[in-house]
């Protein structure tokens, strides 16, 4: 089969997933809205169907934004736009959003207390919230992510680490392809749709970064995101004190 026609047969696949994934969490929502409006349900019962719609209202906006996301990739039109941010205020950000989903606390994070680097937040965002949602998804429901940050040489890294089934040997090397799957029936059952680690790798490289994974079958994987850090000229402290500088030179 040619690498064309297999392509082709990955986008019919994907589209198809697609509408499948966008009618499941809208069904679902219908129905939860549904059963609130025709009964007069107690509290936890209340919450709970509350907890359910936000959960499938998250899923539905991955799918919408990964889509969203691939189509700028496709058409060039994928620009970033960086800015100073503190990435361990990102991370805590994103660990607060699931503990509010699932009222659990399912991510561990260990790094410095501030680590600052030159992003752009809301794609980096999106390729965070996308690894953890993948290391959920596909990890034991009594495990926990483990979400670390370092640096080293200038260059930071984020890694995302679970405890879940693992990737083949042989499939590591396709898994940043657009539209690949691992476990289509598996994939399916978590709501994924080939596209999510194909964007993190554009985004990554957008960023003059790259990306890693390790992995071992029913051990678990860790992705490594390795990002040049914000240069200092572009640092306020940095620039007050060349301003300094200066007006002491020419004042000697």
């Amino acid at each position: 089969i040619s690498k064309e026609l297999a392509f082709q047969q990955q986008q019919q696949n994907f589209l198809l997933t697609v509408t499948h994934e966008l009618k499941t969490p809208i069904a679902a929502l219908k129905l939860y809205i549904q059963t609130l409006q025709k009964h007069n349900l107690p509290e936890d019962k209340k919450e709970k169907i509350l907890k359910g719609a936000l959960q499938e209202n998250e899923r539905l906006s991955q799918l919408i934004e990964n889509i969203l996301n691939a189509s700028r990739a496709e058409n060039k039109l994928f620009a970033i736009q960086k800015q100073k941010t503190e990435l361990v205020a990102l991370v805590h950000s994103i660990k607060e959003r699931y503990q509010a989903r699932y009222h659990t606390g399912l991510i561990d994070f260990k790094g410095p207390e501030e680590l600052f680097a030159a992003v752009d937040l809301h794609l980096l965002d999106t390729i965070l919230v996308n690894l953890i949602e993948n290391a959920i998804n596909y990890s034991p429901a009594d495990t926990k992510v483990a979400v670390s940050t370092s640096i080293e040489n200038d260059i930071i890294t984020i890694s995302v680490a679970d405890q879940g089934i693992g990737i083949p040997e042989a499939e590591v090397e396709r898994i940043f392809e657009r539209f690949y799957r691992v476990d289509p029936a598996r994939s399916r059952e978590t709501g994924g749709t080939g596209l999510g680690l194909s964007i993190v790798k554009h985004i990554i490289t957008k960023h003059g970064g790259e990306i890693s994974v390790w992995s071992s079958e029913n051990v678990g994987s860790t992705f490594s995101i390795r990002l040049p850090i914000q240069s200092q000229i572009e640092d306020d402290k940095w620039q007050k004190y060349l301003s300094l500088k200066m007006r002491s030179h020419f004042q000697m």
